[in-house]
């Protein structure tokens, strides 16, 4: 396979189908605002000169996938140990990325690549904003050989010239260890994402208010006659219909999302690394290397506690907050036997909660400030000086109280620092519990920062670097953070940890 690799090649010939649905869409997007002008004057359109400008549109998309497809090169320079891809029509681009940069290599194959089969081949390195090469349209083994060469410096058999899916050969190191099953799938899906769920509904159904009060302003409907037509009498009935509608769209709607996207889901160790499959409609394939890892987060609230179930995310070394979040990997619906297995992995060891540092009292009382006592104060202020009517829904507020000072104090109870020899452990979380768990030898730097006024109660806060993200502790005792900051960073100095 490494010989088939020397020499520049091209990817599937089907591939120019893909291309050509791709290049579709990107014209697609770009000539939206004429494709709307045309549909709603449609009927005043010459039908001839509309289907020869249609034709000749679809004959300049398929000839640039064809350019796309042919000037697509990718090879590997076994001497320099690179991964060269060339690409581009009028403008070539080449792309170098050196084997030992590479963090993680993915496998991907959406539902129309799934159709001709071919494969998508991403490769991605620390320290960038986007994959840095892409190769949409390879057969399995080419893909599977590819991914073992970049990733893992082996040398595989395959044959590079068949563009045909073939029957798998699975290898003993890539047989499943962990599999997740539909039930626990399912169980994931009705005790998380509650909050995003709950907001792409409200934005939704926002949207719709929008619309139809602007519409009904426009239109000759009389409001009046409307809240005549009204009966009050069913309001509250209406209400907690809504409400329970409300609570059954979010399930249903989490359900969908994690079975989509996590069905099949299947861990398997791979020369020490983990090799992820999942995915209903679009399948993705990925490997997590345990030197690059730079965060694991296991998550956990009460009915998953319950259900023996939990969340893990892993992060590695990403170039910025958005991508951090778009590249996380998540391992959802494992149990504890399984997660530590996997931790064991990654870490070599199982982290450990050791010596807790807990926040000061302050940060409660400066929390119940911002979250409860400016709010209601700037509602009464608006009720008193803007408008009075506002106060009819004063009976709310027992219930805003209540709900936020829950959230408050929870949040500050859960609000903890653990360190020990290895590894350091930041908890937190009102009803989704995370432990955010870092290996000291993946410090990148570390900030420390004490106001004026925290001098006389020695409290202060810390912030630890990492190239996966920043993880914070604010206002513990200070004395105590900078013993362990001294310590930290003088292990980092005496330490011949490289992991990139």
């Amino acid at each position: 396979m490494e010989e088939g690799f020397k020499q520049p090649q091209r990817q599937s010939s089907i591939g120019v189908l893909l291309m050509f649905v791709d290049t579709l869409q990107q014209w697609g997007r770009g000539l939206w605002p004429i494709l709307v002008v045309y549909i709603f004057k449609f009927d005043e359109l010459n039908k001839a000169y509309l289907f020869i400008g249609i034709s000749v549109l679809l004959v300049a998309i398929g000839i640039v996938a064809y350019l796309k497809y042919l000037n697509f090169t990718f090879y590997l320079d076994n001497k320099n140990e690179e991964f060269i891809i060339n690409e581009g029509i009028l403008n070539k681009t080449k792309t170098i990325i050196q084997l030992s940069k590479i963090q993680q290599v993915n496998i991907n194959q959406s539902l129309l690549q799934r159709i001709i089969s071919v494969y998508e081949l991403d490769v991605d390195t620390a320290g960038s904003n986007k994959k840095e090469g892409k190769i949409k349209a390879i057969s399995h083994p080419v893909a599977l050989a590819l991914k073992a060469r970049l990733i893992e410096n082996e040398k595989i058999e395959v044959d590079c010239e068949t563009s045909e899916l073939g029957p798998k050969t699975d290898t003993a190191g890539e047989r499943p260890f962990m599999t997740i099953s539909f039930l626990s799938l399912l169980k994931v899906g009705i005790t998380s994402n509650y909050v995003r769920s709950l907001g792409l509904i409200l934005a939704f159904f926002a949207t719709i208010y929008e619309n139809s009060k602007n519409f009904l302003a426009s239109s000759d409907f009389d409001e009046k006659k409307i809240d005549a037509y009204l009966d009050k009498s069913a309001v509250i009935p209406s209400v907690a219909i809504i409400v329970l509608l409300l609570f059954c769209s979010i399930l249903i709607i989490n359900l969908v999302r994690v079975i989509f996207r996590y069905f099949g889901y299947k861990i398997a160790r791979q020369n020490g690394s983990l090799l992820l499959s999942f995915g209903l409609l679009s399948t993705k394939s990925t490997i997590i290397k345990p030197e690059k890892v730079q965060i694991v987060t296991i998550t956990r609230n009460f009915f998953q506690k319950k259900m023996n179930i939990l969340e893990l995310k892993i992060k590695q070394a990403t170039s910025g907050e958005k991508e951090g979040r778009k590249s996380v990997i998540e391992i959802p619906g494992c149990n504890e036997k399984e997660s530590v297995e996997i931790l064991n992995l990654l870490f070599l060891k199982t982290p450990k909660k050791g010596i807790m540092l807990k926040p000061n009292f302050r940060k409660l009382v400066f929390m119940i400030f911002l979250s409860i006592v400016l709010p209601l104060s700037g509602f009464l202020a608006f009720v008193k000086y803007i408008e009075p009517r506002f106060l009819d829904f004063a009976y709310v507020l027992p219930l805003y109280v209540f709900f936020v000072g829950s959230v408050v104090y929870f949040g500050f109870r859960n609000n903890r620092l653990f360190i020990n020899d290895n590894f350091i452990i930041k908890q937190s979380g009102a009803w989704d519990v995370d432990n955010k768990i870092i290996e000291l030898g993946k410090i990148q730097a570390i900030t420390t920062s004490q106001f004026f006024w925290h001098k006389r109660a020695d409290i202060g806060s810390i912030t630890i670097h990492t190239a996966g993200g920043n993880v914070a502790f604010q206002l513990g005792n200070y004395s105590e953070i900078k013993r362990y900051v001294n310590l930290w960073l003088y292990e980092l100095e005496t330490s011949n940890s490289n992991w990139m």
